[in-house]
């Protein structure tokens, strides 16, 4: 059976997950996590993404990034798929494969929510039990978004800038925004969009996919390219 189309969109925000293959953790030291976020801030360079945002967990990544580049987000997964399979497996004395298979992606609707996956994402490890807070835990761009470290990988997405004039002000904005959880729909409807490969966004934006791609993405599925008339989208 045919692999399904992955819908990517230069511009357009992408939630991205890549997993252990059976669960399995796929960071084993601190010295992963560092190697993955080197590859990770070189690949992104060098396929035009810009990360927005991101958390490493034990067994499971999360990304949300927008490509600037036909297929880069998918340049950009293989290519640091392939280079950290390889240090892992040789750090750890292992063979075989690492990944679950293809990385999940889910394209999102920017003004209603990509701040609400932002927060998904960096609220990730409060979710697991693994911290009390985001600031507890090392491995995620909440230290850059919401506390002002700097990095080289993260771009800021013009949403996020928005949130305030200066950056001291956007990062105290940024704080309010994930001193709680997300609710349990639109926590499903994350996780939802996001396993299936489906839009996370409301009709009009549906439409607006459909119309740049020529697929049917309404009720779920992808189905096959269609004719459209769409204009000025």
């Amino acid at each position: 059976m045919p692999r399904k189309k992955r819908i990517s969109i230069i511009g357009m925000p992408e939630h991205i997950i890549q997993r252990g293959n059976n669960r399995q953790a796929i960071f084993c030291h601190t010295n992963d996590k560092k190697a993955f976020i080197n590859w990770l801030k070189i690949y992104a360079k060098k396929f035009e993404v810009e990360v927005h945002a991101w958390v490493l967990m034990t067994n499971h990544v999360h990304l949300l990034c927008t490509p600037q580049k036909l297929n880069g987000v998918s340049l950009m997964m293989q290519s640091l798929g392939r280079q950290y399979v390889q240090y892992f497996n040789r750090r750890h004395q292992r063979t075989g494969t690492l990944w679950e298979g293809r990385f999940r992606s889910s394209l999102i609707q920017t003004d209603l929510y990509l701040l609400q996956v932002y927060r998904y994402i960096e609220l990730n490890p409060v979710r697991a039990g693994m911290v009390n807070t985001p600031q507890e835990y090392s491995w995620s761009s909440y230290h850059i978004n919401a506390l002002g470290k700097q990095s080289a990988l993260m771009t800021p997405h013009p949403l996020y800038l928005s949130l305030g004039d200066t950056v001291a002000f956007r990062q105290q904005q940024y704080r309010y925004l994930c001193r709680e959880q997300l609710p349990g729909k639109l926590l499903n409807d994350i996780r939802r969009c996001a396993h299936k490969g489906l839009v996370l966004g409301n009709n009009d934006f549906v439409n607006q996919v459909e119309c740049l791609t020529g697929f049917n993405l309404h009720g779920g599925q992808r189905g096959r390219p269609r004719n459209s008339n769409c204009q000025d989208v």
